[in-house]
């Protein structure tokens, strides 16, 4: 497994409809090592801190292997890395071979996977095509977040070496699935409440559907400290 660059923009307003909009989404890669911080690369920002950023999405990854699956779904040869707003581009990490829980050590940082990511309009609008987030989650290659363990410099390059999998061993692409497309499958919920690093936008959701079920909810350990919110 491995980073193969890394990929940042600040926000800037780019045309939507007959409106603009301000994203972060238009990441581009570069070089030398660059600083992996609590709450974000150096150079990196978000427009929406309420649904992007923050301690448990402190990074986005997404797979190389995913650029060739939307070449050949799309017809088109003309990504580059960053393509899909992930800061992260790698190699080897396909979603369903990636615990939600796991940690890596990528040089000189620590992070730890925290839940796989929920696409909205503005990768819409990075692709060129307005339903381009809805395929994207239904194909089951979302990526995922990170959360940073311990800060430190990182570069292309870098070894993605896994230190840690999680015991529940639920895939990025199980607790996508499980979210949005199994929501019936209560003893799955009950399984991912026991994932200590999911994000808590996750876990709330979760939550509210084994209440909703009259379900008692368990937790193998204490979850990560953090504010609760109504979903992911």
């Amino acid at each position: 497994m491995k980073l193969l660059s890394v990929n940042v923009s600040l926000p800037k307003e780019v045309p939507y409809m007959d409106k603009t909009t301000t994203t972060g989404i238009f990441k581009e890669p570069v070089s030398g090592r660059v600083m992996l911080r609590t709450l974000s690369l150096d150079g990196d920002g978000q427009a929406d801190l309420k649904n992007h950023g923050g301690i448990d999405k402190a990074a986005y990854a997404y797979s190389i292997e995913n650029y060739d699956y939307w070449e050949c779904e799309l017809g088109r040869t003309d990504f580059t890395f960053g393509q899909f707003g992930e800061n992260f581009t790698v190699e080897g990490m396909l979603d369903d071979a990636i615990y939600v829980g796991d940690q890596f050590r990528v040089g000189g940082a620590l992070v730890e996977v925290t839940q796989p990511r929920v696409p909205c309009f503005k990768l819409g609008i990075k692709m060129g095509l307005p339903q381009f987030p809805k395929m994207f989650l239904t194909s089951g290659r979302p990526g995922f977040y990170l959360r940073v363990l311990e800060e430190g410099e990182v570069g292309s390059g870098d070894v993605m070496n896994r230190v840690k999998t999680d015991p529940e061993r639920m895939t990025v692409q199980d607790l996508c699935r499980l979210l949005y497309f199994d929501q019936k499958n209560l003893e799955a919920a009950k399984k991912a409440l026991r994932i200590q690093a999911l994000s808590p936008g996750w876990r709330g959701s979760f939550e509210e559907r084994l209440t909703k079920a009259g379900i008692p909810i368990e937790y193998g350990e204490e979850p990560r400290e953090g504010e609760k919110c109504c979903g992911p």
